[in-house]
């Protein structure tokens, strides 16, 4: 197969030597936004992330099979793809971990207060903080049940958290006290102490959490959103930090990077990271495990993702 391998993938000669033995022929392509490198009709595959923001997909029409190295899907453009009968993989299961362990960590830190400390530290100050919160026994809500959202539920249950999930359906899954689904956000969001944002950006979820949303959000609660900015309504955020939520944690922003001049960067109840909390040290295996391994199955003739 023809496949077209962007940067995205920072592949070795090992990787293209793997995929050659494979049978495949191979053009790399550094930045997606550059010319493509060769005849677009030529393509019958991609591995990529953003190469069709830069590039229509209708001028692959040899294109069967696409591979992108994001877990989200949002940036392929799916209807064309399902009428033309390309198959679609994502970045399954290679960025859950290091997401997961994100999430842990950052509530944490709120609780415990580190920044609080590091801000003492800088000064040469020694003071104790008495008013410390605990993550035992706090009720987690994890919105979207996935891969990531999984990862989250198990880290959070080894610390007696009672773990509850928003999903499409109720289905029990492991490490999850209770499912709901997502018309019933309203019942189990008034009770929840964390809130964690892991759910992918389509129609129905951008804005998701707006201002009516945040009103029955418990007193003192914090938002963790690892998903896609956009799935915050970022000035009823802004206003419901200035009221009576807790804390909010973002990895993600509406628009990114963060503009200069946003009002969150100087709040002192938000924590901001560059779209951060997906780098692990063991992403690369992962990826390349799930990049031959989704190749392998297509060749078998089966439609795996």
């Amino acid at each position: 197969m023809n496949i077209l391998i962007t940067g995205a993938w920072q592949c070795n000669e090992d990787d293209l030597t793997a995929l050659n033995r494979m049978g495949h022929n191979i053009v790399f392509m550094k930045q997606e936004k550059d010319e493509i490198p060769c005849e677009a009709t030529w393509v019958e595959a991609v591995i990529c992330n953003n190469l069709f923001n830069y590039h229509v997909i209708s001028i692959f029409n040899n294109l069967r099979y696409v591979q992108t190295t994001s877990a989200g899907l949002d940036r392929i453009p799916m209807d064309y793809c399902t009428k033309h009968n390309i198959v679609v993989n994502n970045a399954r299961n290679v960025y859950s971990i290091p997401m997961a362990e994100f999430a842990v960590s950052s509530v944490l830190d709120l609780l415990k207060r580190k920044m609080d400390f590091w801000e003492n530290q800088k000064q040469h100050l020694w003071k104790k903080i008495r008013d410390i919160e605990e993550l035992n026994n706090k009720i987690v809500l994890i919105v979207g049940c996935g891969n990531v959202g999984y990862e989250c539920a198990k880290r959070f249950s080894a610390f007696n958290c009672t773990v509850l999930g928003v999903d499409l359906n109720d289905e029990k899954k492991e490490y999850f006290d209770k499912v709901v689904p997502i018309i019933d956000i309203y019942n189990v969001l008034p009770q929840s102490d964390i809130i964690i944002l892991t759910l992918p950006l389509t129609n129905s979820t951008y804005h998701l959490f707006n201002k009516k949303l945040f009103a029955i959000m418990k007193k003192n609660s914090i938002i963790v959103n690892l998903a896609r900015g956009e799935i915050i309504n970022t000035d009823d955020l802004i206003d419901s930090l200035n009221k009576h939520l807790y804390a909010a944690i973002l990895d993600v922003c509406e628009d990114e990077p963060l503009e200069t001049d946003s009002r969150l960067w100087d709040m002192k109840n938000v924590l901001i990271t560059p779209h951060n909390s997906y780098v692990g040290n063991s992403n690369s295996l992962r990826l390349r495990e799930r990049i031959i391994s989704n190749l392998n199955e297509y060749m078998k003739g089966k439609n795996y993702g």
